[in-house]
């Protein structure tokens, strides 16, 4: 399987702040969406997960880097530079510029501010020395400046467009002292500042610098070019702060072309538009038959509250206005009534990290009903209810024990996380019948294995189904089955879709995730004997979510797969074109309904058998894994050759081997340890 480097990794650990991550964020994914996943990553992910592999990138935002150091010194920043100097890329802004310097200088002489010494990546080998300009304070935006930076004449390739001088923000950064003078061939000064520093720099004022290191590179900057004007808020108690907002928006052109340089200096390949962040569209409830749209509206009758002729749901997470057709309802008053009673965004994750998309929690969510007929195309112009509809109609045909699942649809075209809208408001959730249905066409935070997060491009098939697994059945038709029976669904329904996509290689990866081969293979007439393997690559993942509610396990099965979107990785319409040019693109309303009805057949044979012998062969006829050799870290070490999973409780099975491959008699009962990268790497368990 090909292992591209398609994640830009934020640090979000010890050390950095709220505002650096979530300025990151917004602009990485805003530059670089939807060719790589800009996602937040921990202290311990760093420490414990192989996330080097699939790292394209690697960033240290603003904050404090005493703070990196006390997490990080030692093993954390052995593997840092041993990425780097095996092709890897760093991206420093600020604090994170003095962390990837040999030495940090910042404020001698200033007993409360003072911090002085060396640091371990080095990756400029030199001193950083700040701030560079006066007025600094921790946690305020009294030291701030709109800096005016000029860019080095022949820094940068020709065919990028940049200014000789822009505006950028700045608060408490460095200078990269002497940079001037050291070897060409490893260190060359990207930008200066333009103005007078509080500092000795030497010759040059050099503000962002570029590191050779190894085979790889980093980028370090003292100014904050991912820091965009639009996320700046107005601070009247700070004297011509918001003048230096007005002056950096101005010029926000120099400074998003500045950093789309740097990181296509290190490699990365840039978004030809700037794609920002939507807004939350609205939530289209929906049925094939009218009327039950009504009838699920009027089990929501102890959760509703009314004011003042409206009706909304307070979720223990969002909150949904239940909109009328002829809704007056202004967002601007919900927001100001609801906002004291609701509450403030919330700022960080269970663990104490920042999380830079609560600001959506706050945002209320507006579901339409629509009780006589579907969506109008131009109210839902991504996604035909009408074609879903049919197309769901047409399927049921070829499926004895699909009746029901997805009847009832909600559909957004921007949501947070189909997931996490109907997991995390468990008032809502307990309403909901087996089969219920969310889907959306682009998601700003999505979720996967871990703490992943990120923006889900358009294109994607986006969905989550609720399942109200009972209590009874839990006790012989194990929950764990049911992510196994998704991934079956998918492949079968992909396979099904229509006439001449059988032959599509689509194929599971151990527990929930969906592969393809790489369409970008060439096709050589005259291949070698024996031909080399193919390589897969990630196109889908499944997600599941369970609570318990009056007898039933309420899971929530979240899916997303690459259909129209050829990036990050590849997509259905790309297998499909290096298959057969002729076949028809894939629908996503189609593909769903497909889904859907593949999907409860499998249900039903589940509940009727169990995870069955016939099943598991079901499982075994897409899934990658049968024979392949992995090494089991938690067991020192001992080598062991998958065969397959266990029937009870869905682990995974492995006998150990010797050298030569054969067997010992001992086998494994495996399970995955929820590694937010890749567990294949060794880091799985023995079940205890």
């Amino acid at each position: 399987m090909a292992s591209r480097k398609l994640n830009v990794l934020v640090y979000t650990g010890t050390g950095s702040t709220l505002e650096s991550v979530r300025h990151c964020l917004y602009s990485l994914r805003r530059l670089l969406s939807p060719n790589y996943a800009v996602i937040p990553i921990t202290e311990s992910a760093l420490l414990k997960e192989p996330w080097s592999p699939t790292c394209a990138l690697l960033v240290f935002p603003g904050g404090a880097d005493l703070g990196y150091c006390r997490v990080l010194n030692g093993p954390g920043n052995r593997s840092i530079a041993q990425y780097v100097r095996r092709g890897g890329a760093y991206l420093g802004f600020c604090a994170g510029g003095y962390y990837g310097s040999q030495r940090c200088e910042f404020e001698i002489g200033n007993r409360e501010l003072e911090v002085v010494g060396t640091r371990e990546l080095a990756f400029f080998p030199g001193i950083c020395r700040g701030g560079a300009f006066a007025g600094f304070a921790y946690h305020s935006e009294r030291g701030a400046k709109a800096a005016k930076i000029a860019v080095k004449e022949g820094a940068f390739s020709a065919t990028t467009t940049l200014p000789d001088v822009f505006s950028c923000y700045y608060n408490g950064g460095g200078v990269y002292v002497d940079a001037e003078q050291m070897d060409p061939k490893f260190i060359e000064v990207l930008a200066e500042y333009a103005d007078d520093i509080a500092v000795e720099s030497g010759e040059t004022k050099a503000a962002v610098v570029y590191c050779k290191v190894g085979n790889g590179a980093a980028i370090l900057t003292g100014p904050h070019p991912e820091f965009a004007a639009v996320d700046l808020g107005k601070n009247k108690s700070v004297p011509g702060y918001d003048a230096l907002i007005d002056e950096l928006a101005a010029d926000d052109d120099g400074r998003t072309n500045f950093l789309k340089g740097c990181l296509a200096k290190l490699g990365l390949e840039v978004s030809e538009d700037d794609a920002s962040i939507p807004s939350l569209s609205k939530l289209h409830l929906s049925s094939a038959n009218h009327v039950e749209v009504g009838e699920l509206l009027f089990t929501f009758g102890d959760i509703i509250t009314r004011e003042d002729g409206e009706e909304y749901v307070k979720g223990q997470n969002d909150l949904f206005h239940l909109e009328k057709p002829d809704s007056r309802w202004s967002m601007a008053t919900l927001h100001q009534a609801l906002a004291s009673e609701y509450g403030s965004p919330k700022t960080t994750t269970g663990r104490g990290t920042p999380d830079p998309t609560a600001e959506y929690v706050q945002i209320p969510k507006r579901i339409v009903s629509h009780e006589t007929a579907w969506p109008e195309p131009k109210e839902t112009p991504c996604f035909n209810h009408a074609v879903y509809y049919s197309s769901l109609r047409e399927f049921r045909r070829h499926e004895s024990d699909a009746r029901e699942w997805g009847d009832l649809l909600m559909y957004g075209e921007v949501v947070t996380s189909t997931n996490t809208l109907l997991e995390k408001n468990h008032n809502l959730l307990s309403k909901l019948p087996t089969g219920f249905t969310l889907a959306a066409t682009t998601q700003v935070a999505g979720r996967g294995r871990g703490s992943n997060v990120w923006v889900a491009p358009a294109g994607s098939l986006i969905m989550s189904t609720v399942i109200n697994h009972t209590a009874q059945h839990a006790a012989t038709r194990p929950i764990v089955f049911i992510q196994y029976l998704a991934a079956v669904a998918i492949v079968e329904a992909i396979q099904s879709y229509d006439a001449g996509y059988a032959r599509l290689p689509v194929k599971l990866k151990w527990p929930n995730d969906i592969y393809a081969q790489d369409p970008t293979q060439p096709n050589d007439d005259t291949p070698p004997s024996p031909p080399p393997p193919p390589t897969y690559v990630k196109i889908g993942g499944i997600l599941a979510n369970c609570a318990y509610s009056s007898g039933h396990y309420q899971v929530v099965l979240g899916i997303g797969i690459n259909t129209n979107n050829g990036r990050p990785t590849t997509s259905l319409d790309a297998l499909l074109a290096a298959l057969d040019p002729a076949l028809p693109a894939f629908r996503i309303e189609r593909l769903l309904a497909r889904i859907a009805t593949r999907l409860e057949a499998l249900y039903a044979e589940f509940l009727r058998t169990g995870f069955s012998r016939a099943l598991e062969e079901r499982y075994y006829r897409h899934w990658l894994h049968s024979g392949q050799q992995v090494t089991l870290e938690a067991e020192g070490g001992v080598r062991a050759r998958v065969v397959g999973i266990t029937r009870d409780w869905g682990m995974l099975r492995a006998e150990e081997i010797r050298d030569d491959g054969s067997r010992t008699g001992r086998v494994w009962a495996l399970q995955s340890d929820e590694n937010s990268f890749d567990f294949w790497k060794g880091l799985v368990r023995r079940k205890v």
